[in-house]
């Protein structure tokens, strides 16, 4: 025990206290540097500084209790067949429950009550309820559930919020009378509080008058509508519904904003009076969008609205060298099992670079260098000539090779994790071989546009004005330099506001032209991506599908004319339909040996 930490000695009281409030002897309690999460039974809370200071660990508590009321109280099929179709009132929605089984602790475990504050400090901190000036600009959910809280428990609601509120308080508490009493008495019914909440929805316009979805009389799982399995307190199936997929989105939408959802794509109107958007934006997560490509006229034309907010910056820039050595240690931690399983296969690689790069040699000739190996003949049989060797022109050119990292919102959590260990022992072992590697990424510096878009409206908001966010690439490691200096920079990937929108054919570009510079021989380019290209700020104001035209175009241009040899690996995602040199994995698992066996390919088939 001498040997524990004050972080280890946390984590364990942490883990104990959260077993005993979820009444699961399972739950398991880790840390992260990214965002709070919860997947099945496994937790993950923000994680405090080495000397756990009281409001670090005030904050993680905080996290902790939420996700174990939510695995006691909370029965996630019941919420899913209830929940509206509509995205503002599904919004809504999960944010009253989640208030619900929160109060659940607030008004029963006095002790949780300033853990949860903090929490809310925490979760609501960069949403646009704090710089909201009018009633629109205040999001519905987060105001929603605040004033629910602040009527079932009487906490006040975080002070960066209280101004928010206030734009809205007046015409929420208009419409829904006496809701917020009655959805007190039912605090530890979950049925009979949806139905309840239901009805607040209503009263706000947000879901038809005629919908009840309890009137169908049947779940997804052939239960009638009075069973009892949906109660989580009586259903032994309840923690497998925890585990489905709607129920893990919808834990990670808890940690990224009050109630708002990743379903909820913002619309023209919505970005265009909205909140241009901010580095501390954090519950905007960029939505995917995968439908089938269509065709774009000839005249199609791209262009950045302005280019003055763009930015190319070294890793090192953007964090502190003590905030980069802890999050390499994460990253570390994070994936100590499968640095063994990539390194394997990366000295496999190695090993087929180097058979490519042996000496081979033309023997028996009549100049060269003296064949010592034949000597004997010549002593057996004097009359014999000596026997010379040729060393064979060596095939192997010199090559650079540069790894293109998607740093978007959606590869947060283990895919980033992946790409980037897979991309540290990848440079390490090329470095080996003789083979430069480049590191690189990209992402913007804000959501839904940033400062472009506001030199866009402050100048009038001009018809299809193109490109409307602020770039961000960054250099993790240079392709002249050691990997053992970059090596701290690849944690920045595990920086929590770091991944936001992705803008992947102005990307190409950049990496493309940083090859074009270079002396080598063979340049090859990699590109690791989960989707589509995605800004919303972009995509509100534009023709439809913008920004994957212009991603054709450029990869259309680099495989027919450009020396570069471009090669694609999409994670959860086809990108076969892109580049013709591309692969899909659906398990983020498989990533570092699918880098090496695409590499090891282009360099056998050249």
């Amino acid at each position: 025990m001498s040997d524990e930490s004050p972080l280890d000695r946390f984590r364990l009281a942490l883990t104990g206290a959260t077993r005993a409030i979820a009444a699961d002897a399972e739950v398991d309690v880790g840390f992260t540097a990214d965002a709070a999460s919860e997947m099945g039974k496994s937790v993950r809370v923000p994680m405090p500084a080495r000397s756990v200071p009281a409001a670090d660990a005030q904050e993680a508590r905080g996290f902790a209790d939420s996700f174990a009321l939510r695995l006691r109280h909370h029965d996630a099929r019941l919420h899913d067949r209830n929940r509206p179709a509509d995205p503002d009132a599904r919004a809504c929605f999960d944010a009253i429950e989640r208030v619900r089984y929160e109060a659940i602790g607030e008004t029963d475990y006095a002790g949780m009550r300033g853990n949860l504050a903090a929490m809310q400090e925490r979760r609501v901190g960069g949403s646009a309820i704090t710089r909201a000036a009018s009633a629109e600009e205040v999001p519905l959910p987060i105001a929603l559930g605040l004033l629910l809280r602040e009527q079932l428990t009487g906490q006040p609601a975080p002070a960066a919020a209280r101004e928010g509120m206030e734009l809205v308080r007046e015409f929420i508490e208009s419409r829904t009378g006496d809701d917020f009493e009655q959805l007190g008495t039912a605090l530890h019914d979950q049925r009979a509080f949806q139905k309840l909440g239901l009805d607040m929805l209503r009263h706000l316009d947000l879901v038809p008058a005629e919908l009840d979805p309890e009137d169908g009389g049947e779940d997804p799982d052939g239960e009638d509508a009075d069973g009892e399995q949906d109660t989580p307190e009586d259903s032994d199936g309840a923690d497998d519904a925890r585990e489905q997929p709607d129920a893990r989105a919808e834990a990670a939408e808890g940690e990224d904003g009050e109630g708002e959802s990743e379903d909820q794509a913002p619309g023209e109107d919505e970005l265009a009076d909205g909140d241009p958007g901010d580095d501390g934006e954090e519950m905007m997560l960029p939505q995917r969008r995968n439908a089938p490509w269509q065709d774009i006229p000839d005249s199609f034309d791209y262009k950045p609205y302005t280019t003055e907010f763009d930015e190319v910056v070294e890793a090192t820039d953007l964090c502190d060298f003590e905030e980069l050595d802890r999050l390499r240690a994460y990253l570390d931690s994070q994936l100590a099992g499968l640095a063994g399983i990539v390194t394997r296969l990366a000295n496999r690689l190695q090993r087929r670079l180097m058979a490519q790069q042996n000496r081979s040699w033309d023997f028996d000739q009549e100049e060269g260098l003296l064949d010592a190996a034949r000597l004997a003949r010549v002593i057996i049989s004097p009359g014999t000539s000596l026997s010379y060797k040729v060393e064979q022109e060596q095939d192997f050119k010199d090559t650079v090779v540069t790894l293109l990292i998607d740093n978007s919102g959606s590869m947060r959590g283990r895919p980033i994790s992946i790409a980037a260990i897979s991309a540290d022992i990848l440079a390490r072992t090329l470095e080996r071989c003789g083979v430069k590697v480049e590191i690189l990424g990209f992402t913007t510096r804000a959501w839904k546009g940033g400062q472009s878009r506001e030199r866009w409206l402050a100048d009038g908001r001009s018809d299809h004005p193109g490109r409307l966010n602020d770039l961000r690439h960054i250099i993790y490691k240079k392709a002249d330099e050691p990997m053992r200096r970059a090596r701290r920079s690849l944690g920045l990937m595990m920086r929590e506001g770091l991944l936001k929108e992705n803008i992947d054919g102005e990307a190409l570009l950049w990496a493309h032209e940083r090859l074009l510079a270079r002396p080598e021989d063979r340049r090859i380019l990699m590109v690791i991506s989960d989707g589509a290209p995605v800004d919303d700020s972009t995509l509100s104001v534009n023709s439809a599908g913008y920004l994957e035209a212009h991603l054709r175009k450029v990869i259309e241009w680099i495989e027919k004319a450009s020396p570069v040899q471009l090669v694609a690996i999409g994670i959860g995602h086809d990108v076969t339909r892109y580049y013709k040199k591309a692969v899909t994995i659906m398990d983020v698992d498989q990533l570092g040996g699918t880098i090496i066996e695409q590499l090891a390919d282009l360099f056998e088939a050249e």
